[in-house]
């Protein structure tokens, strides 16, 4: 559910969503998000100082309630 949401978030927001992979990764630790995005869309996803990735972590780290998620960004 977590790696369908959070593509879903990312397709919306970046100008080439057929570029947008979202791969899941789990460890001892928790679980990882790796957003795999286009070159030119890497700002976008990251936003000024940061704001838009952060929000997007928010949001993930709410839907997962209690397991531990972290959400890395990539460029393809």
């Amino acid at each position: 559910m977590l790696p369908d949401s959070l593509e879903h978030l990312v397709r919306g927001i970046v100008d080439h969503p057929d570029d947008v992979f979202v791969r899941s990764r789990s460890s001892q630790r928790g679980t990882t998000l790796e957003v795999r995005v286009h070159p030119e869309d890497l700002g976008r996803v990251i936003g000024r100082a940061g704001r838009t990735a952060k929000a997007l972590r928010t949001v993930m780290n709410s839907l997962a309630g209690r397991e531990s998620v972290r959400v890395d960004l990539i460029e393809a």
